[in-house]
């Protein structure tokens, strides 16, 4: 059976008989009719794989390069330590043959790449789920589900979060505190012109940690890139809470599942705080460059960009300023004193090249060379570097 006529089976109408009390007989048969692509089959991607089958989704698509380790099981949704070494895909098929054997379950081991793309996304998927963690792949799957016309769901970073109460899905122009979906948002504009239009789960809370430096077999920190299975991947480790991944699955599988049901359902506004002094502070560089360099052509950011550098880079103080002494709203009390400006003026206005200073500074920083700053105030010179170094990894510059 397959499609709408899995509900004329008894069993399986028993089975789904809380989704049918939910929605009804006709929306449920929508959603057992339905054909959903899942891509990265990790803590979120199997989570939300293994609720779209619960749920009675008639056809999946599941779809992974990699294998379950040992590590992945504190968040992985069916995985057991009898399947480490199995790839994920064919690890999911397996567990789900028994939870909901009448859905079409079809297992990819594949990368997502050019090559793979019509592979994976022909057929008419209802839904593409995007569940991958590599910024390269999720900018390629992204743009080739817009230019096919595809409905996509994305998930950005669920690792290093605690609190489950400030997830939310919004338009990818509205995430914050996210340093992977403000990644992938660079790129699709910048590479694709896409700016607007995806939906995304991610979460309101900043991260609680970093990546780990990577220690090879001898306990030794040792080069990342000598282990990677594919050139890109990371193989640092990412500290991750598993409820959260879970959870990441789980609001996804939920949004589907309503999409293909037809149920409206409102989600909850993003409200984003202080966004007149970004806007300000945005405006007033492009005003700059066009006095100093008579054109505003080379910057290279937009509002929610100028809220990262800001807020995440020089935390709403001049670069110049050591000390935390103005911290959270406080901070905008002295919002009409500063201005960004290039740090090296060679380079366009980017994330990685812009820094916070009062007016009378920056005056001073434009009429010197960075080789002077470098030779007069070396730990200064090091401080920033430092700082926009980390603007270039958060962006995958």
């Amino acid at each position: 059976m397959a499609g709408q006529d899995l509900l004329t089976d008894e069993v399986v109408s028993e089975h789904l008989t809380r989704n049918i009390q939910f929605f009804g007989l006709e929306s449920q048969q929508k959603v057992s009719g339905s054909y959903v692509v899942v891509i990265g089959l990790g803590g979120v991607g199997s989570h939300a794989a293994s609720m779209l089958l619960r749920s009675g989704v008639g056809r999946l698509l599941l779809v992974d390069f990699d294998q379950v380790s040992l590590s992945s099981l504190n968040r992985h949704a069916v995985a057991m330590r009898a399947d480490v070494g199995i790839p994920k895909a064919q690890c999911l098929k397996k567990h789900f043959s028994s939870i909901f054997p009448e859905c079409q379950v079809d297992a990819k081991v594949l990368l997502y790449d050019s090559s793979s793309e019509d592979e994976i996304l022909s057929g008419n998927p209802d839904f593409v789920l995007d569940c991958i963690d590599n910024i390269d792949t999720k900018v390629a799957l992204l743009a080739a589900c817009v230019r096919r016309g595809l409905k996509v769901l994305s998930a950005t970073g669920a690792g290093a979060r605690v609190d489950p109460t400030r997830i939310r899905i919004a338009d990818l122009r509205e995430s914050t505190n996210d340093p992977l979906s403000r990644a992938v948002r660079h790129r699709l504009r910048k590479d694709y012109g896409i700016e607007s239009g995806i939906p995304i789960v991610f979460s309101l809370e900043k991260p609680k940690a970093r990546l780990l430096p990577f220690k090879g077999p001898t306990g030794e920190e040792e080069n990342p890139s000598d282990y990677q299975i594919v050139p890109g991947f990371r193989v640092r480790i990412i500290p991750v809470l598993g409820t959260i991944p879970a959870i990441f699955g789980q609001v996804m599988a939920s949004y589907v599942i309503t999409q293909l049901a037809g149920l409206k359902v409102q989600t909850e506004a993003v409200v984003n705080l202080d966004v007149d002094h970004y806007e300000m502070l945005h405006q007033r560089l492009i005003e700059h460059e066009e006095s100093l360099y008579g054109t505003s052509t080379e910057v290279l950011v937009d509002v929610e960009e100028v809220r990262y550098i800001v807020k995440e880079l020089w935390h709403g103080r001049s670069a110049r300023e050591q000390s935390a002494k103005n911290v959270g709203r406080g901070m905008w009390r002295s919002v009409n004193e500063l201005i960004l400006v290039r740090w090296d003026r060679t380079k366009p206005a980017s994330v990685s090249n812009l820094i916070l200073l009062k007016f009378k500074e920056a005056d001073e920083h434009e009429s010197r060379t960075l080789d002077d700053v470098r030779e007069k105030e070396p730990e200064f010179f090091k401080r920033v570097t430092s700082i926009l170094e980390q603007a270039e990894l958060d962006f995958g510059l």
